[in-house]
């Protein structure tokens, strides 16, 4: 694992920071204000006009925190793995320095919505949690900037602190929805259950009409199941 720069003293505010970071992921602070503290830290020691933090989330690299507001990209905007200097860094875990001309690059991926794609100094970073790619960091200046050692070294080391963070949130989302998943099916079957008594048909005609149902009332199929339940519980006489 990097280590910090041997220059950076005991009382130094690096030092300082990682400790506070670290503090924040021990308590289980939300996984964006966590990012948001690397974000900013990662802005006032490199100096950068440009921070980027991406989750990877499947096979899909994820923004999650930004230096410059972008509310309209946060959570949204999406690259695939080895899809721009970003997708490869993730690819090939391994981190990518270019000085200037980055959109040059011919890993470069331009977005619209991203004024920084013109900036021209870019520093991409791994974040890793046991090994395992989780995410990326990306730095970027709008004139050309050598990134020293002691940068890449140092947001390295912030991405190892943060990995764990970012994957335990990865594995709560995908448990979060596997329950819902759960939930919903459990949903359907009994209202399958409701209609294959009340209208007398096989189970795959209940399904077709709970499907029926939901395209033509554009609502999703758990919706309309939950509301036959409901309907069929409000029948019920009170015990």
């Amino acid at each position: 694992m990097p280590q910090p720069p041997s220059s950076a003293g005991p009382h130094t505010p690096d030092v300082d920071f990682v400790h506070r970071v670290a503090r924040r992921i021990a308590a289980a602070d939300p996984l964006h204000e966590v990012l948001d503290q690397i974000v900013a830290f990662v802005s006032s020691v490199v100096k950068c006009d440009s921070c980027f933090v991406f989750a990877l989330e499947r096979d899909e690299l994820v923004l999650r925190a930004s230096m410059n507001p972008h509310p309209e990209a946060i959570d949204r905007l999406k690259l695939r793995v080895g899809q721009g200097i970003t997708g490869w860094v993730a690819e090939h875990v391994e981190p990518v320095a270019i000085s200037e001309g980055a959109s040059q690059d011919p890993r470069f991926r331009f977005f619209n919505e991203l004024p920084e794609d013109r900036y021209e100094a870019f520093l991409s970073v791994p974040v890793l949690c046991r090994g395992k790619m989780v995410g990326v960091i990306n730095v970027q200046h709008r004139v050309p900037h050598v990134h020293t050692e002691r940068e890449v070294q140092l947001i390295s080391t912030l991405g190892f602190l943060v990995g764990a963070e970012m994957e335990m949130a990865r594995l709560e989302g995908e448990n979060l929805q596997l329950s819902n998943k759960l939930a919903s099916r459990k949903i359907i079957e009994r209202a399958k259950g409701i209609l294959q008594r009340e209208l007398r048909v096989t189970e795959e005609q209940a399904y077709l009409t709970l499907q029926r149902q939901s395209r033509q009332r554009r609502k999703p199929m758990k919706e309309i199941a939950e509301a036959i339940v409901l309907s069929e519980d409000v029948k019920r006489p009170s015990r």
